[in-house]
This record gives structure tokens, sequence and C-alpha cells, in this order.
């Protein structure tokens, strides 16, 4: 994962980077701001911040839940 370039269109390896970095994380307490800092955050991540919209961040976080209730 760590050579992987993460771009905003990649949600399940933005998801799977996100559970190894944030293992133990309340998905509920996270604002829409803050998960924009994390994946922004992540290693490799390659992508234009300012690309990112509400949609993208709901369809991650969405993701980001069903995989840890899985």
């Amino acid at each position: 994962m760590k050579d992987r370039h993460l771009y905003w269109d990649s949600d399940y390896e933005i998801v799977l980077a996100l559970m190894e970095t944030y293992p133990n994380v309340e998905l509920e307490d996270i604002s829409l701001d803050e998960l924009t800092q994390r994946i922004t955050g992540l290693p490799g991540f390659a992508d234009d911040p300012a690309l990112v919209n509400d949609a993208i961040l709901k369809a991650i976080l969405r993701d980001w839940y069903e995989e840890i209730s899985a």
C-alpha cells in the first residue's frame, strides 16, 4: 500500500489506508472536514485536495463503515 498513489476516485484503497492508519476511530465522531484532513494526510495521497466534494467524502465514509462492519 505504501508505494501506491491515492486519488479521490480510489474509494476502496483510501478506506484500506484509513483503516490501517486509524484502526480505532469512531466514525460517528468524524466531520467531513476532519475526514478530508485525514485522507489528504495519508501516505501516498496524490490528488488535489480542492477536487473533493461532500458526495465523495460521504461515499468514502459509507465504504469505511461497511468495511469495519463486515
